[in-house]
């Protein structure tokens, strides 16, 4: 039986949170501010969900996916202009079932933990070749892992690496929460492999055509000359 939550909601634009990743989230919403205040009593629990619409100032139910993030607070940091810096880190994937409107105007969610379906057991081994497929795109694209990364080497989960490559992933934000919505994990790994594909193959034509670019631009600089 899935472990039901009720925790309160912080709502997030332009980013999704995945279990294992460590990420400072800047929140200015008095709402936001609110559930933060609360849950710095208690267990310093908080659920995080992606807003459909980065533009919505006041996400209600239906602005909201249904999945999210159980994620706890390491750090929370209150500065001059009345916004608050808080460091999170993303623990377990849920799925919200119910909301609930508390008195300071936040919301609490009524939320279920959806643990990963495993039904192969070779999902280690096509992890791992997903992580040097990762590291190669990462070079290709001349771009540094972000923080809560660093495990990926040494992992031997294919959870957790599936999860830390996807929060890592130069992809839509409606593509981030697809990801985060299989619970299947041979598929996830699989539509992580194929994002990889596509960019990879994107970035390949790219380099060719700047090497183009450049040898035609040498050439014309010798004729000149």
């Amino acid at each position: 039986m899935n472990v039901k939550l009720n925790l309160p909601l912080l709502p997030l634009r332009d980013i999704v949170v995945f279990p294992s990743m460590v990420i400072p989230l800047f929140v200015g919403r008095d709402k936001s501010i609110n559930a933060l205040n609360d849950v710095m009593t208690s267990e310093k629990k908080i659920l995080l969900v992606t807003q459909k619409n980065s533009e919505t100032d006041d996400p209600k139910r239906n602005d909201i996916f249904n999945y999210g993030c159980e994620s706890r607070i390491l750090q929370l940091l209150k500065l001059p202009d009345g916004t608050v810096k808080v460091l999170v880190e993303g623990e377990k994937r849920v799925k919200i079932l119910n909301f609930k409107e508390e008195k300071d105007n936040f919301l609490i969610c009524e939320s279920e933990v959806v643990e990963d379906v495993v039904e192969s057991s070779d999902l280690n081994q096509l992890a791992t070749g997903l992580v040097k497929k990762f590291e190669r795109l990462q070079v290709l694209n001349k771009k540094d892992f972000n923080d809560g990364s660093n495990n990926l080497k040494n992992s031997n989960n294919a959870s957790q690496i599936s999860n830390i490559i996807s929060s890592n992933l130069n992809i839509q934000i409606f593509e981030k929460q697809e990801l985060l919505e299989i619970t299947d994990l041979k598929k996830r790994l699989e539509k992580i492999h194929s994002f990889i594909e596509k960019e990879t193959s994107v970035l390949s034509v790219e380099k060719k055509i700047r090497g183009r670019v450049k040898n035609q631009m040498e050439k014309t600089q010798r004729e000149y000359y």
